[in-house]
């Protein structure tokens, strides 16, 4: 069964920390690259960041660099986005993505930066 599981999210408050991770199965995962967006209610979906396969190569949104890292273990299957320095506009549900196969996508987990 194809299936990106999403698990980390939580509530944090502002200048905090929050590790998320993303367990993949049914695809050849070391063959795909891999991408974590997020999504504000009534907003659109937007890229976060993506690794490449290897993880060799990373890009990130304009306002998450320095900020935010993605990482991948491909002896896992297990894709992360560890996020610091969060800030209140970080709050959102946070979605693993996948585009090599075709589209796959994780049923998120909701990130909350809030005092």
């Amino acid at each position: 069964q194809v299936q990106l599981v999403e698990s980390g999210g939580g509530l944090v408050q502002p200048g905090g920390s929050l590790k998320l991770s993303c367990a993949a199965s049914g695809f050849a995962f070391t063959l795909s690259a891999m991408y974590w967006y997020r999504q504000v209610l009534g907003k659109q979906r937007e890229m976060v960041a993506r690794i490449s396969t290897g993880g060799e190569r990373t890009n990130y949104a304009d306002f998450v660099k320095g900020r935010f890292t993605i990482s991948r273990d491909d002896a896992t299957n297990t894709v992360s986005l560890q996020m610091r320095s969060l800030e209140p506009e970080d709050t959102a549900v946070y979605y693993c993505h996948t585009r090599t196969w075709g589209p796959i996508w994780g049923q998120g987990t909701q990130v909350t930066v809030s005092s």
